[in-house]
């Protein structure tokens, strides 16, 4: 998959982003578990607050980040992974054909 990202990139602000291209503001969030609230009456998952909070202040200081969430990865195939990664990325403006990582 081609995006030319850094890891475990840290913002001029001092937020941690898991895979992100400063260049352009854009960033990818892998969210486990501790990312959510589960509703206990339908086991929806709802992000909580300070993950909520997180992506509110990056969305001000002008970043587009995607959220991969742990339940829609874990039981994915690989080629079901890939089409989640491909529509993230096009959320926020990524081509699937650009270059690669830059770790």
């Amino acid at each position: 998959m081609g995006w030319k990202h850094n890891s475990e990139h840290e913002t001029v602000e001092g937020f941690s982003l898991d895979l992100a291209d400063p260049e352009s503001k854009r960033a990818m969030e892998v969210d486990g578990p501790s990312h959510y609230l589960q509703d206990a009456s339908t086991g929806d998952y709802i992000e909580n607050g300070a993950t909520r909070f997180k992506s509110r202040l990056l969305r001000s200081f002008g970043w587009k980040v995607a959220h991969v969430p742990f339940f829609a990865w874990d039981d994915a195939s690989e080629s079901d992974r890939r089409q989640l990664l491909v529509k993230k990325l096009a959320c926020i403006g990524v081509d699937d054909a650009q270059g690669g990582d830059r770790e």
